[in-house]
């Protein structure tokens, strides 16, 4: 559901679950540790977010399958604040590419369990059909 303060749009934390493919209660806990709280609250207490919060939302879930710890993305969300100001910090910036080599880094050790796992499946493939690997005129004549 979609809430209109002003000119901005709200959207109620089911709405944002559904666009960043999370679990209400993971937006909750997310809420009570201060990762990323709700730009404002409706009458009757229910979760408000803008769109600028679904961002922050929509980092952090793409720094999950990295393994990232919630520290580090609470780290990566100040400093992806800091970097968007005009007087941007160096050390900012710094700590910013010292995270996407790290990134970079689980990103590579991800494509090789995926290619252990492509392997794998191949050979799964190859013994359940016994077919597949037989040579021409192998077939039981």
């Amino acid at each position: 559901m979609r809430q209109r303060e002003g000119r901005r749009q709200l959207l109620h934390i089911g709405a944002v679950a559904e666009r960043t493919e999370l679990s209400l209660r993971t937006l909750r806990h997310y809420d009570e540790i201060g990762l990323v709280n709700p730009s404002e609250r409706s009458e009757g207490r229910f979760r408000l977010y803008s769109e600028a919060d679904v961002e922050r939302i929509l980092l952090i879930r793409r720094m999950k399958p990295l393994d990232f710890t919630l520290e580090q993305m609470r780290e990566l969300l100040d400093i992806t604040h800091d970097v968007a100001q005009p007087d941007a910090p160096i050390e900012a910036r710094q700590k910013l590419q010292e995270i996407e080599a790290i990134a970079i880094e689980r990103r590579t050790a991800l494509e090789k369990k995926v290619a252990m796992a492509d392997e794998f499946l191949s050979r799964l493939r190859d013994l359940s059909d016994p077919t597949r690997h037989e040579g021409p005129g192998m077939q039981g004549d």
